[in-house]
């Protein structure tokens, strides 16, 4: 999926051919258009943040698996990572969780962090 996510305030009346020709393009090569305007900043921070975990080496078995387990049940996000091991070997296999969605957490509500409530995801990828 491809995502426009520029303020309204910065379309211009000639910009719609632009995002429909773009529209078109995605849909040449499979892919989904969407245009959403501005992203909350909260959000955006969060994903940034996970985006740094999204490469298949922070996927290390057995941490993923348990992690998975251990927010079965929602829990902290700190509490649940320290329950598999050792927090700065388990947190990158987090976050790499919750950049697959495997893992869940309101990205919305406030930057991650310790007190994050984590749970897996009800159709984990």
């Amino acid at each position: 999926m491809v995502v426009d996510v520029r303020p309204d305030e910065h379309i211009e009346p000639d910009d719609a051919e632009a995002l429909a020709a773009t529209a078109r393009a995605c849909a040449l090569a499979g892919w989904a258009f969407r245009r959403v305007g501005a992203i909350d900043p909260v959000l955006l921070a969060n994903v940034r943040w996970l985006a740094g975990y999204r490469h298949p080496r922070n996927h290390r078995e057995p941490a993923a698996s348990e992690l998975t387990a251990a927010f079965a049940q929602p829990g902290g996000l700190l509490a649940g990572a320290e329950r598999v091991g050792d927090r700065l070997a388990v947190l990158p296999v987090l976050y790499h969780l919750l950049w697959r969605r495997i893992l869940e957490a309101n990205l919305e509500s406030g930057v991650l962090g310790p007190r994050s409530m984590v749970r897996r995801a009800v159709t984990a990828r």
